[in-house]
């Protein structure tokens, strides 16, 4: 099969790549984009470990062609945190909260989390749960993640930060 060129913006830069039609987007970030925070699990679309935002929406990037995301704007969790450094409130939720232990999940549920309180600012327990539902972790238990997520929500700054911004 031929090669297809994409355009797309990937954390606020614009990206222009030829690939193969059957490149997965999650392989496109990490292989031509050198973003190693999209983390390869199952490559089955059950872990949740790839997420990413594509036009805004959480999607595992396993499950997503690279083709398909022509023209589209990918966040990555490298670009969740400000331009500065300065970590997003979920992030820092996180990292205060307990919400990671060996950290390969942790990804995934930055990406999945940002834009879940996008949608639910001020989400119950049993939402959280629900909206975590797509996210595995075989390390924490989940409590240090469900409290990093209601602190997260708690803060008065954006969720939506994304791309530097």
């Amino acid at each position: 099969m031929p090669e297809v060129q994409i355009r797309v913006m990937v954390n606020g830069r614009p990206r222009t790549a030829t690939v193969p039609p059957r490149l997965t987007l999650a392989d496109f970030l990490r292989e031509h984009c050198r973003l190693t925070g999209t983390h390869l699990g199952c490559e089955h679309g059950v872990c949740g470990a790839c997420s990413v935002l594509l036009d805004g929406e959480a999607v595992r990037a396993c499950l997503v062609f690279a083709v398909q995301a022509d023209g589209a704007e990918i966040t990555t969790v490298e670009g969740i945190a400000a331009a500065d450094g300065e970590l997003s409130p979920v992030q820092a939720a996180f990292r205060e909260h307990h919400g990671l232990q060996c950290g390969f999940c942790t990804p995934g549920f930055v990406v999945s989390v940002t834009a879940f309180l996008r949608d639910n600012p001020d989400p119950t327990d049993e939402q959280i749960r629900d909206g975590l539902s797509g996210n595995l972790c075989r390390c924490t238990g989940y409590q240090g993640i469900i409290e990093a997520v209601r602190a997260a929500a708690e803060r008065p700054a954006e969720h939506t930060r994304t791309a530097g911004t």
